[in-house]
């Protein structure tokens, strides 16, 4: 088939690359979303999806919108298939999901209808899930409710973070796109309505929502903490200012700490919860890069008693 292929981040590179070294399929344009700044300077900078794709010599359409009367034209005259999809970005509207006779076809990171929107791993990892996955699927004007053409499943571990559990999806996601568009060309795979039950929605995860509530049990902590990185980060305040926590372990062992409630050592740093204790592993203070929490407790000077999110 001809293929259009939409997407921005860096997550999208390997089902990129899988499309482009199939040899089955010719990946005749890609979309992406415009040069974004970046960096102290806030240059713009093109997006990962746009610097590989320019690399393969293939053309990169990078409209404002993708409703832009410009944009839809230059998709017509290259009449693609099908339009693969790996985190674009933006929504379609209905005049661009009419251009390819294929549909636009979307590897989503969930089982469906499993956390549809914007963070479906953030959400897993933060839930508490055992087992997630990812889902291609035909897009439709709703909010990830196509039909389903193919899954694979994931084991969320116990010490994943969000970018380490997206980072293998996106890997073995990448086959399963391809193998979804080999699955359309040749006839052999028809899409599957998504069950009515079972849908649980995954907005994009706020600043706010990424703030560290010590008042919640100790596994709560842990996920929010590990659901959260690397963006939008977990954080707390100390002493009015906030401090990033990159990894934070529950002690099970520990449970004489008030919820906030700070103690260290030369080499260790606890903090209280609504159940038992955490121990801070990494943080990083505000304007300062990642350290070891027992070398930023030692600089601080913590005090017997001190709270944290406060």
């Amino acid at each position: 088939m001809k293929l259009v292929f939409a997407g921005t981040p860096e997550v999208a590179v390997p089902a990129l690359d899988a499309l482009i070294s199939s040899g089955r399929h010719e990946v005749a344009a890609v979309v992406t979303r415009p040069d974004a700044p970046a960096g102290r300077g806030r240059r713009l900078v093109a997006s990962p999806v746009a610097e590989r794709a320019e690399e393969a010599g293939i053309e990169v359409l990078k409209p404002a919108r993708p409703r832009d009367e410009d944009f839809l034209a230059r998709l017509r005259e290259i009449a693609p298939d099908c339009c693969p999809v790996v985190a674009y970005g933006a929504l379609l509207p209905k005049t661009a999901l009419d251009i390819p006779a294929r549909g636009w076809v979307n590897l989503h990171f969930s089982l469906l209808p499993a956390w549809r929107g914007a963070a479906p791993v953030q959400h897993a990892v933060m839930a508490g899930d055992e087992v997630t996955g990812a889902s291609t699927f035909l897009i439709e004007e709703g909010l990830d409710s196509g039909p389903v053409y193919g899954v694979l499943t994931e084991e969320v571990r116990p010490t994943d973070t969000s970018g380490d559990l997206l980072t293998r999806l996106a890997f073995a996601g990448a086959g399963l796109l391809a193998a979804t568009m080999d699955g359309i060309e040749d006839g052999t795979l028809h899409a599957v309505p998504q069950p009515e039950e079972g849908v649980t929605l995954a907005p994009k995860i706020t600043v706010e929502d990424a703030q560290v509530q010590w008042s919640a049990p100790a596994l709560r902590v842990d996920r929010v903490v590990r659901g959260c990185t690397p963006a939008p980060g977990a954080w707390t305040l100390f002493r009015g200012e906030r401090l990033k926590l990159i990894q934070a372990v529950p002690v099970l062992d520990r449970a004489d700490l008030a919820p906030g409630e700070l103690a260290a050592s030369k080499n260790n740093v606890y903090v209280g919860t609504g159940s038992h204790a955490v121990e801070l592993l990494w943080v990083q203070p505000q304007g300062k890069k990642p350290m070891r929490a027992a070398d930023w407790a030692r600089g601080v000077r913590i005090a017997p008693g001190e709270l944290i999110g406060v």
